[in-house]
């Protein structure tokens, strides 16, 4: 991710990839969560949808080192507004509760999210509420 600029769009599907992967297993639901994230959100409109390989690739290589998190996160602080902090944060949400199954390594990184973004506590939890509700079975 260093190498190449990274636009808010791209930040938003690192995140989304690398809570999918917090629990080393991707599952289908959760990469289907994705996609239909990318095709229906109006905050990608414009985006390449082309580049989620990419920026996958990048956020495996980053959480395959010890430090990765914290330089995961210090290139999202980079390209990611403040304005999309909770849209951030709202994503992942979405994307772990996709499977049904919260395990302690998503909800630890749920965690570092909000406190990495400054996530108001009450408005992650309705962040959370609503996460849960929309994918409840």
């Amino acid at each position: 991710m260093s190498e190449i600029a990274y636009s808010a769009q791209d930040s938003l599907v690192a995140i989304m990839i690398s809570i999918s992967i917090s629990d080393e297993t991707i599952r289908t639901s959760e990469l289907l969560t994705i996609e239909q994230i990318v095709d229906h959100l109006p905050v990608f409109a414009d985006y390449d949808a082309d580049r989620i390989r990419g920026v996958a690739q990048t956020v495996f290589d980053l959480l395959e080192d010890e430090d990765g998190l914290d330089a995961l996160f210090g290139i999202l602080r980079g390209s990611l507004p403040d304005r999309l902090h909770e849209t951030a944060y709202a994503l992942a949400c979405d994307v772990a509760a996709a499977d049904g199954i919260l395990l302690q390594t998503e909800l630890r990184l749920l965690e570092e999210i909000r406190h990495e973004f400054n996530i108001d506590r009450l408005h992650a939890a309705a962040i959370e509420r609503g996460a849960r509700a929309r994918h409840m079975r």
